[in-house]
Parts: C-alpha cells; structure tokens; sequence
C-alpha cells in the first residue's frame, strides 16, 4: 500500500495534540508534523488553558493548516491525562490511524510511515499499536542519548506493571482508537500511553516495539515525564516504590480495569486476579498470586523491583 501524500485515497491519520504553556518548544513540534511524509493528516488540538502565547501558535497553526483538517479544543484542565483522555474519548475523531504528540518534541520525516508500514500488515479488525524507543535530545536538539531498549515480547502481563513506551512514539489503527475511546469513555488513567498499552493487550490485540528511534524526545527543565534510564531516575523509582507511589498507580490501573472488564480476555481477567491477590494478604499467597500471574518487567533489575515489592506490600 502506497503512503505517498499524493495518494488520493491514501489512509488518514488523526494526531492528539496535547497543549499547555508550550509556546517554548511548539512551533518547531508542529513544524515536524508540516513534513511527515504520508497524507491526509488531521491534527486534533486540546489546549488545556494556557496562558502564555501558545494560543496564537495554534491560531496560526490552524490558518496554515494544509494537510488535512485542524481543530482547536479546550481541554478540562486538570493535567496532561486528564486531556488526553479526552481526546481519546471524543466521539467526533474518527480516522484510520491514530497517533498521540506531545508538544515540544522532534519528529523525524518518516515517524507516521514507519508506524502506518506496520499497522497496514495487520488485521484492521485486530486492535494494533505501534511505539518505538526515542532518541533524547536536549533543548537546542543536541542528541543526549536513547531511552532504554526493552528486550522483552509486550504483552499484558508486562503490560500490567509497566509502561514500556512513550504515547509521544505510538500510532494505532482503527480498531485499537475505537477500544481505546470505550476504555477511556468508563475510567480515568495514570497515563495515556501505559493505558493503552494495557488496554490493547488486554483486548487480544497487537502491540509492536520498534527498537529504531524516529522521534527526538526533548529533555527539560518543565517535562511532566521525562527519560527514566538514569541512576538518579532510578533511585527516585526506587524511592517512589518503597513509599507507596507505584501501589498508588496499580490500584488505579486496576480499577480501570475492572471498569473495562468485558472488553478484555479470559486470560487477561485471570492476570488481573492474580494481581490483585499478589496486593493483599499473607506474605506467602502474595507471592505465589504473583508468580502465578506471570507477570514480568523488561530487566532483571526491574523484576526483582516487582518482587521486592509485593514483599513488602507496596505492589
């Protein structure tokens, strides 16, 4: 299938914009998206109250918009998930694929035709999703690094207790946006890009890993999320896990997942399950629930994490 920009009848590809305060970095994110190489592209913009002049960026941006449709939303105004999943949840969007952007990254020509290359092998009907690692770059775009490469197959029993992606990176088909609007629809999340990972893997649905960077993931001092792969970020992880912040999320993500319990597999409820028993009770059925669970982390480092975790009760 051909993915030129003068294909008329070429897929269409949504982007979720996610706005605040981004006049810093805004322009050139959206320059990025000017020359990504496929076509029809609708950008879908949530601005969740900025105050600086990212407002007249998105005004011109809207003006000059050539690739496809452009449109400016006011987000809910209580914080980055919060706005996407309103982006997900709106029943207005509809296109073949969709992608999540952030608003102070680079992305490479061919980011999208690399993700749409995948996702057209895949069976439309079969919720697919598509990420990659990212390359780290610094505020003047100078290349600091990549995020870690993740070795291990994704699926929902790694999906469960780790987010091994950034949204920034992902691109999904028809199929998975139409998931994703129901489960996002039903429950909040921690973060749009480990829900849906945990949603589409729950749901019997594909998700492929790309270990090639076409993304430049911009590092400063205002991301909400930045690079984990650090001995710093590590120990904040650390750190997090002993005081209950990871438990915290868990049981949310949990909760959504409840919300959303006809929508998953048989063999995802049983994961659940074991989950929730590996959270609560005897040191001894902890651990034999999470065992049983088969769920798993990317590195050993981050699996003896998991169990030093339910072992002091703060899975």
């Amino acid at each position: 299938m051909s993915l030129s920009r003068n294909e008329p009848d070429a897929p269409r590809t949504a982007i979720l914009l996610s706005v605040y305060n981004g006049e810093r970095f805004l322009l050139p994110q959206i320059q990025s998206l000017k020359t990504q190489s496929v076509a029809p592209i609708d950008l879908w913009i949530s601005d969740d109250g900025s105050s600086d002049g990212s407002g007249e960026i998105l005004a011109e941006t809207e003006r000059q918009w050539d690739k496809g449709a452009c449109h400016l939303l006011t987000g809910p105004r209580d914080g980055f998930a919060a706005n996407f999943r309103a982006l997900l949840a709106n029943p207005d969007i509809g296109a073949d694929y969709v992608a999540f952007c952030d608003q102070d990254d680079l992305w490479d020509e061919d980011k999208l035709a690399a993700a749409l290359g995948w996702l057209a092998g895949e069976d439309p009907k079969t919720p697919a999703l598509y990420c990659t690692r990212t390359r780290l770059i610094a505020e003047d775009g100078s290349l600091l690094g990549h995020s870690p490469l993740f070795p291990r197959t994704p699926t929902f029993q790694n999906a469960i207790l780790q987010s091994i992606a950034g949204g920034n990176t992902m691109v999904m088909n028809r199929a998975a946006h139409e998931l994703m609007r129901e489960a996002s629809r039903r429950s909040d999340f921690v973060s749009h890009d480990w829900w849906c990972y945990m949603m589409v893997t729950g749901a019997g649905g594909r998700v492929h890993y790309s270990p090639e960077a076409r993304i430049g993931y911009r590092q400063h001092g205002c991301n909400l999320v930045g690079a984990n792969s650090s001995w710093p970020a590590r120990l904040r992880r650390i750190t997090f896990l002993t005081k209950g912040g990871f438990q915290g999320w868990n049981a949310q993500n949990l909760a959504g997942l409840r919300a959303c319990w006809d929508l998953l597999t048989p063999d995802a409820r049983n994961v659940i399950e074991r989950i929730e028993q590996a959270r609560s009770g005897p040191l001894p059925k902890r651990l034999s629930a999470l065992w049983k669970s088969g769920a798993y982390r990317q590195t050993v480092y981050g699996d003896i994490g998991l169990y030093v975790g339910c072992i002091i009760n703060r899975l």
